[in-house]
């Protein structure tokens, strides 16, 4: 028999759902079935699966030691070794902040790719804050997504809470996010910028249209971005971009619509400017920077309440 005893990880999580991590070998109808047959129990009595675990709950499996580690056998996680740029803005025992840089994805697209998601599972793992073990049951990642050359703070969550906690305030948008971006032109005035959005997803490409109606690839979703002009130069600006909505390429395609593309965007810029700031400053990608996450004076995870949070920007915008 094997005891499982239920962690802050485990927590609020149904019984069935914790199972089917664990015991990840086995189907649904077999694990529902050894509920039947007594052969998994909580807290010693009968369950049924749908029981929310509770700090303490204990869940007996009476496997012999063989079906036990057939049923919950995992491949040993191969984790990347850290680079020089890995950087932590912010960490506590339910959140992480990190500061991505340039070239690198948020989550894997492919199963080969190397993203911030195992980076940060081997700073933890470095960190003996998790482990192979602790991993059945509960694996923490990154919460938001930056695109592959966009830079700045992203957000992992280290506990059950802190994901869940970070999810829901995402969604609802109750984080401010704040982005530095240098753009093409001189922006002379702060604006608060509507619009509706339409995704291409064969060309993963967005286009900004200024009223929501049916278009051929569909209906716009409303978007809001606004920013304040931080500093004007000779042929560029430096902008703060408060994401109000966050949809894909956003920030991009809103700024380019409106005749200021992010300067070395590949996709929405313009390439004159792109190939000169290539020319005198070596910029080979989209100057966008995830620079500051606000979090309310509510926020659920206490330690954040109040806080502003900053990721230093890339010296190339010094340069510039």
């Amino acid at each position: 028999m094997k005891e499982i005893v239920v962690g802050v990880n485990e927590a609020g999580q149904r019984l069935d759902k914790l199972l089917a991590k664990v015991l990840h070998q086995c189907s649904k109808s077999f694990l529902y079935k050894m509920l039947r047959k007594k052969n998994i129990k909580l807290n010693n009595k009968k369950a049924e699966g749908r029981e929310l675990l509770k700090l303490g709950d204990t869940i007996q499996v009476f496997f012999s030691d063989e079906t036990y580690e057939k049923f919950t056998k995992k491949d040993t996680m191969r984790l990347p070794i850290l680079p020089k740029q890995f950087q932590v803005i912010y960490e506590d025992e339910d959140v992480i902040l990190l500061n991505k840089w340039q070239g690198v994805l948020s989550q894997k697209a492919r199963e080969d790719d190397i993203s911030m998601n195992e980076y940060l599972l081997a700073y933890l793992f470095e960190q003996g804050r998790i482990s192979q073990e602790t991993m059945q049951s509960f694996t923490p990642s990154i919460c938001n997504r930056l695109d592959r050359n966009t830079t700045g703070l992203l957000i992992g969550g280290v506990s059950l809470r802190g994901l869940q906690v970070m999810a829901k305030a995402l969604k609802e948008r109750t984080i401010g996010k704040y982005y530095y971006a240098i753009v093409a032109g001189q922006v002379t005035k702060n604006c608060h910028l509507r619009g509706y959005l339409l995704k291409d997803e064969d060309r993963n490409r967005v286009r900004i249209v200024s009223e929501q109606k049916a278009f051929s690839d569909g209906i716009g979703t409303p978007i809001e971005t606004e920013y304040e002009v931080v500093r004007v130069m000779e042929q560029a600006t430096l902008l703060k971009v408060h994401l109000i909505t966050g949809k894909t390429h956003q920030i991009r395609a809103h700024l380019a619509s409106i005749g200021h593309p992010v300067i070395g965007d590949r996709k929405y810029g313009d390439s004159r400017v792109n190939l000169q700031f290539q020319q005198s400053h070596g910029v080979h990608c989209q100057l966008l920077h995830a620079k500051e996450l606000h979090f309310p004076a509510d926020f659920p995870l206490g330690k954040l309440a109040g806080k502003v949070v900053e990721a230093p920007v890339p010296d190339i915008y010094r340069n510039i």
